[in-house]
């Protein structure tokens, strides 16, 4: 599985010009905690009208920094394929452990909830979680797998956060 994983990266290494090598370490700091997606939160947050979609994109981030960057990074703990093999990297190293990837997670996170919440902007959100996805395979910092675990746990934590936010919803409704 490893060599399939790095015939994949290799073949990405392969793609790289000027352009990739100024834009993609920028798209990919632009994920990195999950900073672009607390501040869309905060643009959602300022109209009422979006107050809903902000709540459920910082249910989702925060649901993600638990379980990906606390608890399965550090349970799995599965080293970069740069430690693996060696390449000039266009970004620092990261010093946390690959699997899955934390700007991945986030990314879909934040993408998804938007998506299950019924919100359009879910479509510019997935062009930018896919860039950031993407980004993270161009810079070599993480393995495929890495990455697609990541798109699945942004799945499951965007329909998630919506459960969260619609249950307590309806509780507070309730109680009203």
């Amino acid at each position: 599985m490893l060599n399939f994983e790095f015939s994949i990266l290799d073949f990405i290494q392969n793609l790289h010009s000027s352009f990739g090598d100024f834009v993609m370490p920028l798209i990919s700091e632009s994920g990195s905690g999950g900073i672009i997606w607390i501040v869309f939160a905060g643009i959602l947050w300022i109209f009422p009208k979006y107050r809903k979609y902000a709540i459920i994109m910082l249910i989702a981030l925060t649901l993600d920094v638990v379980i990906c960057n606390l608890t399965l990074k550090p349970l799995i703990a599965r080293t970069r394929p740069f430690d693996v093999n060696p390449v000039k990297l266009l970004v620092k190293a990261p010093t946390d452990y690959s699997f899955p990837s934390g700007h991945t997670a986030a990314a879909f996170s934040a993408a998804f909830s938007l998506l299950f919440g019924k919100n359009k902007l879910w479509i510019p959100s997935m062009i930018l979680a896919s860039l950031i996805a993407f980004s993270r395979l161009y810079l070599y910092v993480h393995y495929p797998s890495d990455v697609f675990a990541g798109i699945l746990l942004g799945l499951i934590i965007g329909m998630i956060s919506n459960i969260i936010y619609n249950f307590a919803e309806s509780r507070i409704r309730g109680k009203i």
